[in-house]
């Protein structure tokens, strides 16, 4: 049982010629002429980057135009974290598929990016299995290895000594110890990544059989070394990276760089610190509100509320603290009543109208009590979440005035309100309104075209951040 240790470790290590680092990770990521297409499980995966593109389907449109693209990269939302296996696979399928005839057609060489949670949860190997298949029916190479690093600094996730942690306070907390490990979905047991995977893969890859690259190497730049790590794999060997700084990324990536220039093909199972520095995607300021809002006039706005987490209640709480805001909790046991939630979505949709056109800001939010069913099931609770979400989105979805901003809290809330509220098929990434908090700038094509819309994960923050992020766009 791994222990819990003092966040002060963080900063026992050697430090980095940060200039060096980057220099050498600029010249590998632009010598690398392949697209780079990512694919987020829920919208929280844009956490890192700005002025990049998020295409809200996998239709052969929105692939050619993300391939047309001047950027290294784009993001494919799959919202996969709110299907079941079944129609995890079948999507996979169907998007592996479409960027390979995309790219062929283009003549553009490609890398799949996985984008999973940083604590851990998602369809994993699924995913990354199904993928794999497309890729070697596709081509006549092989995928000789699985990367995954869910390093995350700004949602407080670090990987040391091959163990996977949650900062709390000062306090680094195993993963396998906290609220995400439970999750009745998603659940795991092990902290150590190695433990993790054999656990995932019903022991097709064992624990000694995982390649671990090491802090102490990264920190030391031990590139060749790091190089020839990678170089060995082969038979979708897996391999863990040590992380508990952006730079340790960044140098495992000059190494990962080196390895696919001789040859080697890999599939990237990450967390989204990892997609900022393979892309070599720079530095940002937290955004201003008059870089996110743009329409004079309108200032109350939504905030939506999704997100069961811990942490989530704790920031809902702390939010109460803001004067001039309207809270309305949903009954969302009503989901066991026929035509209860719909009932509910349409009165609280009557008082977020009334309150907007006041110039009210309305804070939306659903019981923070899991509902607890005798006899449960992981399909039946997640079909059940899918259900309030539904009747959550449609908030949004019949939302006859136009709000100056809308906070959607929860990597299911963000997707459904996204896509089927909003209808937003390509948005623009401005960056990040506090750490890990990513902003979409919403398309013409959607409900209400040019919005700040607010995609808050329901890990993420300390306990003042919804409050800060809430506050900022009212002012």
């Amino acid at each position: 049982m791994e222990k819990r240790i003092s966040s002060e470790i963080l900063h026992s290590y050697p430090c980095y010629d940060k200039g060096k680092v980057d220099d050498l990770l600029a010249a590998e990521a632009k010598a690398d002429t392949r697209k780079m297409v990512v694919l987020d499980d829920d919208p929280t995966g844009i956490q890192t980057v700005h002025d990049i593109s998020v295409y809200t389907d996998w239709s052969t449109e929105s692939i050619r135009r993300g391939f047309e693209e001047k950027n290294k990269l784009f993001f494919i939302l799959t919202n996969s974290r709110g299907f079941t296996a079944e129609q995890t696979a079948k999507a996979h399928e169907e998007i592996g598929k479409g960027i390979d005839r995309t790219a062929k057609e283009m003549g553009q060489e490609y890398l799949i990016v996985s984008r999973g949670d940083s604590t851990l949860r998602g369809h994993y190997p699924l995913e990354t299995e199904v993928l794999k298949g497309v890729l070697e029916e596709q081509n006549p190479w092989k995928v000789d290895g699985e990367i995954l690093c869910p390093f995350f600094a700004e949602g407080g996730r670090f990987t040391r000594d091959n163990v996977h942690y949650v900062k709390y306070g000062d306090q680094l907390v195993p993963a396998g110890e906290t609220e995400f490990a439970g999750d009745k979905t998603f659940g795991y047991r092990s902290s150590n990544l190695c433990g993790y995977i054999e656990e995932k893969t019903e022991g097709r890859f064992w624990a000694d059989s995982v390649v671990c690259i090491s802090l102490e190497d990264l920190r030391e730049m031990k590139l060749k070394e790091i190089t020839e790590q990678l170089l060995a794999v082969k038979g979708f060997q897996k391999i863990i990276v040590n992380a508990v700084d952006e730079y340790d990324v960044k140098v495992f990536c000059i190494a990962l760089y080196r390895a696919m220039k001789r040859g080697k093909h890999y599939i990237f199972r990450t967390a989204a610190a990892f997609v900022k520095a393979f892309g070599n995607i720079s530095d940002k300021p937290l955004l201003t509100r008059d870089e996110m809002i743009i329409s004079a006039g309108r200032t109350a706005g939504i905030v939506v509320i999704g997100s069961h987490t811990e942490k989530t209640t704790m920031q809902l709480e702390e939010l109460k603290k803001t004067a001039g805001l309207q809270f309305i909790e949903m009954e969302s046991d009503l989901v066991l009543v026929a035509g209860g939630l719909e009932q509910e979505a349409n009165r609280i949709r009557t008082e977020c109208e009334n309150a907007i056109r006041e110039g009210v800001t309305v804070v939306v939010y659903t019981k923070r009590r899991l509902l607890s069913i005798e006899n449960d099931t992981k399909e039946a609770a997640l079909l059940r979440s899918l259900k309030i979400s539904d009747a959550v989105m449609s908030l949004i979805e019949k939302l006859e005035v136009t709000p100056g901003f809308i906070v959607a809290k929860g990597g299911i809330t963000s997707s459904d309100i996204g896509t089927k509220a909003l209808r937003v098929k390509c948005a623009q990434v401005l960056g990040q309104i506090r750490p890990g908090v990513p902003v979409w700038r919403i398309g013409e094509e959607s409900k209400f075209p040019g919005l700040p819309y607010v995609i808050f994960p329901g890990n993420v923050g300390e306990v003042t951040t919804l409050r800060e992020a809430v506050e900022l766009l009212m002012l």
